[in-house]
């Protein structure tokens, strides 16, 4: 029997309000059985509402540097002065159970993790124009004017590395935009490349039944 592929790793990225964490979040809610979702570490304090363990991993820059030291994380990345990054032994733990594990980091951590782990899924979150991007920033009154122009910012500096993902998701009515990325990774472990070693098998066994003839 061909044997379904193994998990596959998937990282969603976007522009910080893109509502990138907001899907996550709802593919977890419908698809619990099939999604595991990376939890990063980062130094950046907790927004209200968030706790250490569920959102984020909150450490000091001691903390977290001791952890870069000690080769626990698949990448790490600074961001608006904040380091952000993803520990390993979680992930690969996800992936051995067959699930797919999403991890949400921006472009720099996308790229280092597809280096490690070239069968990566890249997606990349956007809304649909900046001026929706600024509303959304602004909206979410979460963060001093300052620390929205950075982030704006850091956005034009983002779009110049789109291309280097698979896919690209517009974040216009939630809804829809899970069922896109849902179906996307669905589709996913069907592609030959992900299986393989199942077409491998199908040939091995097929041999034996022309040896029988």
């Amino acid at each position: 029997m061909i044997q379904k592929s193994k998990g596959i790793l998937i990282v969603l990225s976007g522009f910080s309000g893109s509502g990138k964490g907001t899907i996550m979040k709802e593919l977890m809610k419908k698809y619990s059985d099939q999604y595991a979702l990376s939890i990063s570490a980062t130094t950046r304090s907790p927004r209200p509402g968030e706790t250490d363990g569920v959102e984020y991993f909150f450490r000091t820059k001691e903390q977290f540097e001791k952890m870069i030291a000690d080769d626990e994380l698949i990448e790490y990345a600074k961001y608006v002065d904040n380091y952000y990054g993803t520990p390993k032994a979680y992930v690969e733990e996800q992936l051995a159970a067959g699930k797919d594990v999403i991890l949400e980091i921006e472009i720099q951590g996308a790229l280092k993790v597809k280096e490690k782990f070239p069968d990566t899924l890249l997606m990349f979150v956007t809304p649909p124009s900046a001026e929706e991007l600024k509303s959304r920033l602004v909206g979410r009154g979460t963060e001093e004017m300052s620390v929205i122009e950075s982030r704006l910012s850091r956005a034009v500096e983002e779009a110049q590395g789109i291309e280097a993902y698979d896919y690209l998701i517009v974040n216009d009515k939630l809804d829809a935009c899970v069922e896109e990325v849902h179906s996307i990774i669905h589709n996913e472990h069907f592609r030959v490349s992900r299986n393989l070693s199942a077409i491998s098998d199908m040939r091995h066994q097929l041999t034996a039944f022309s040896k029988k003839d």
